[in-house]
């Protein structure tokens, strides 16, 4: 231990604390003596607690919360999904519907996503495509199946001879991504569902394909894994009793995943494309 009664010239000062400083210290001494092996006060606290000989003090006071930023958003009811449903079969066009979508706010998803997705392609289209719910990639770019999900479905559709612009119509059984990529809840499918029927409705295909489990689910009444219903011809029914051939089939996004599964959609498309040549006659 040095002396602070010693002087040392500013050199020797300067040499000493590089020297302290190549050796790894980074604390300066304090000017009075620490124990370091004494026990932590909190130990010691803890410890008299244990035995009883703590004395009793008062609580701290907690420190009042700060306001939070975004108020909390209300869960939607069984209500709003019936008003959906009115909402929807007063929309007489494919624009009407997009307009009363797009004002619809009873559904928490369209307050936390980007924007809305509702269609892509043509709506005179005799093939519709419709998938779950949008992706970060739709979510920015308010259309359906986009990104690399909508580059392999482009050169799948391309594959039966259907380009994209012109020979399909595109959507979505929910038109919001869902915060963070999570599955929509039972009650916000039930929400949308309205919209998503009433779009198909107006359409009006001649062939319906959808995508993943619970795009069939919900239109088609799939109770089974999408793996065992795909290649099975559905019927998809609408309000105003029209029945419209449909194939559930697997998502392009799990092609991604599982590209050993892409023969199972081929012999899918290959299907729908045929179903498409005998209804157009």
């Amino acid at each position: 231990m040095f002396s602070t009664d010693i002087n040392l010239p500013p050199e020797a000062i300067a040499d000493l604390l590089r020297f302290y400083a190549e050796a790894g210290v980074d604390e300066a001494l304090c000017e009075e003596p620490v124990d370091r092996f004494a026990e932590p006060a909190s130990a010691k606290r803890s410890s008299q607690a244990s035995t009883g000989e703590s004395k009793t003090s008062p609580p701290l006071a907690r420190a009042t919360p700060p306001p939070p930023l975004v108020q909390p958003v209300s869960v939607p009811d069984e209500a709003q999904a019936a008003r959906a449903r009115e909402l929807a079969q007063n929309a007489t066009t494919l624009e009407e519907l997009r307009d009363v979508v797009a004002n619809f706010d009873g559904c928490n998803l369209k307050l936390t996503a980007k924007q809305m997705v509702f269609s892509d392609g043509n709506p005179q289209a005799d093939l519709m495509l419709v998938g779950d719910v949008p992706g970060a990639d739709e979510d920015r770019a308010g259309l359906p199946f986009v990104g690399r999900t909508g580059r392999l479905l482009d050169r799948m559709l391309s594959a039966i001879g259907v380009v994209r612009e012109t020979g399909a119509y595109i959507a979505n059984v929910v038109p919001w991504r869902p915060p963070g990529a999570r599955s929509p809840t039972p009650l916000e499918i039930e929400i949308c569902r309205p919209f998503i029927e009433r779009q198909i409705e107006l359409a009006n295909p001649k062939v319906l394909i959808t995508f993943g489990g619970p795009a069939a689910k919900v239109l088609l009444d799939v109770s089974e894994s999408v793996l065992r219903a795909r290649g099975i011809w559905k019927r998809h029914h609408t309000a105003s009793g029209v029945e419209i051939p449909a194939m559930p089939t697997l998502h392009p996004d799990y092609l991604l995943r599982n590209p050993a599964h892409k023969k199972l959609v081929w012999r899918d498309l290959l299907e729908a494309a045929a179903r498409l040549e005998e209804l157009r006659g």
